[in-house]
């Protein structure tokens, strides 16, 4: 009886030390080194890859935002997964495709009217958008629902009418444009893109500065 309560007492005994000595290692030691690792070398990408503007986070590069004005480059359609009233800067509440076929009904009639709307908000006097300029981001979503980038085909449709929004010459929004353009990923993988949320910082410094 006393050396089963003794071995009893020993083996919790040794679970309990293993448990202390798992959580320290796995809950405390492990998460840091990580941590201390990431914010070494990676600063950026493990504070979330924020984007500043006059010394205040304003959105991250990787996340895209709704709701800029026509003076402004606008993002991707975001036709997501529902909506929320607390992040009113990008609307959806969770991220994901739409999951329409490319003859559906209902995809047809959201790409048509965002094709309309595109050509109508970007048409201004000694510009017309016609729709075979109108790429194919401008009137989908991506995949995600919240790409924060377009294709330079699409900003460049936009060039005409922010510039008159802000009362700036074509080609210095044109600039804005081709200094934030990124090229591949390496030279061959994926499109050139284009930030909206960096392209409208620097458009309203400009603005600012004229």
């Amino acid at each position: 009886m006393n050396n089963s309560v003794t071995n009893t007492a020993r083996l919790l005994g040794a679970g309990l030390r293993a448990l202390l000595v798992l959580t320290v290692i796995c809950g405390v030691l492990y998460p840091l080194a990580i941590t201390g690792v990431a914010q070494g070398l990676f600063n950026g990408k493990a504070n979330g890859s924020e984007i500043k503007a006059n010394g205040q986070v304003v959105g991250s590069s990787l996340i895209g935002q709704q709701g800029y004005s026509l003076d402004y480059f606008q993002p991707r359609p975001a036709n997501g997964l529902g909506t929320n009233s607390v992040n009113t800067q990008y609307k959806l509440i969770l991220s994901g495709a739409t999951n329409r076929s490319g003859d559906n009904a209902d995809l047809i009639k959201w790409v048509t009217e965002a094709k309309a709307k595109v050509i109508k908000d970007n048409s201004v006097p000694g510009y017309t958008v016609k729709p075979s300029d109108v790429p194919a981001d401008a009137v989908t979503s991506s995949g995600s629902g919240l790409d924060p980038a377009i294709s330079p085909q699409y900003a460049g449709i936009q060039v005409h009418r922010v510039a008159e929004k802000n009362d700036l010459p074509v080609a210095e929004v044109q600039k804005l444009v081709d200094d934030h353009t990124d090229g591949r990923t390496l030279g061959f993988i994926g499109e050139p893109t284009v930030n909206v949320l960096q392209l409208n910082i620097a458009l309203k410094e400009l603005v600012a500065k004229s």
